[in-house]
């Protein structure tokens, strides 16, 4: 996930708490997708596409923290 920013991305998961919670979250939801997807974890299409839904959002909100820390920087 977002390769051009690898180095900041490294940077805010140590500086910035809000960053990492944004990011820890994301991850979380991904796994319980891929277990969803997999019958790992029992869900409904729905369940997994409301985490789809809210994982699209996590990302949408880690990219504009990595946006406006690029422009700082």
């Amino acid at each position: 996930m977002f390769p051009e920013y690898r180095d900041l991305i490294t940077k805010l998961k140590t500086s910035d708490r809000h960053f990492q919670n944004l990011f820890d979250k994301h991850n979380e939801l991904d796994q319980k997708i891929k277990n969803l997807e997999a019958h790992i974890e029992i869900g409904t299409h729905e369940e997994i596409e409301n985490c789809k839904k809210e994982k699209l959002h996590l990302k949408d909100q880690l990219y504009q923290v990595l946006r406006k820390a690029s422009a700082e920087a």
